[in-house]
């Protein structure tokens, strides 16, 4: 008998309410073509951040000259990760707060730090302290993800956790929701688009039970 494996959609929602970094590019969506007499489809033209919902950045998101989303290697986004809770940790998630579940690390660790996913813009989100990245990479970890905006604070303008994703050739997800995953270990499912020039890529992230 086959067992069905459970899903968990990790992704918000994505619309023109999506909250989003200000100055970043909403939403929008306008029809190009509508059913009707002598139009058999319908058809519509998108305009958005690549930032939007959940998503992965490219390293030529924060280092000018490094690779696009559209050709990095995708082994990173595919495979078994660790929901790792560290829930109401402000404003830096340090290397003591995933300690208690740091034994034998999968390649890709998510961590999951609000009770329920923001739908609106507030600055009040935890990151990663940057020697959080290069606790997680000297470990064998080659993707980290986390519920809020960004890994590094809204105020930042050095981005020094973005900076240690570069120095270590880490992948990175921002704005999962992980308000109804438990603690443990699955299979992430998280994979850019093929966009060739882009700082980022939305994703449909989901996780799925391992067995």
């Amino acid at each position: 008998m086959v067992v069905e494996r459970q899903l968990w959609d990790i992704s918000p929602p994505v619309g023109p309410e999506s909250p989003l970094f200000p100055g970043d590019m909403a939403y929008s969506q306008a029809w190009t073509a509508r059913i009707g007499p002598g139009c058999p489809v319908n058809l519509s033209a998108v305009t958005l951040s690549p930032h939007i919902g959940a998503h992965a950045d490219a390293p030529l998101h924060y280092g000018d000259g490094a690779p696009t989303i559209g050709t990095v290697d995708l082994a990173p986004y595919l495979g078994r990760c660790r929901v790792i809770h560290a829930l109401g940790v402000r404003p830096l998630v340090r290397p003591e707060h995933l300690l208690h579940a740091a034994d034998d690390l999968p390649p890709r660790v998510l961590v999951r730090t609000e009770a329920r996913a923001p739908t609106a813009w507030t600055e009040d989100f935890a990151s990663f302290a940057p020697e959080t990245i290069r606790w997680l990479a000297e470990r064998g970890v080659r993707l980290v993800g986390i519920d809020s905006q960004s890994v590094d604070p809204a105020t930042s303008k050095t981005l020094d956790s973005h900076h240690r994703l570069l120095e270590h050739d880490l992948r990175v997800l921002e704005n999962l929701v992980l308000d109804a995953v438990p603690a443990g270990d699955y299979e992430l499912i998280a994979l850019p688009l093929k966009w060739v020039h882009a700082d980022a890529s939305p994703v449909r992230a989901v996780l799925r039970s391992l067995s």
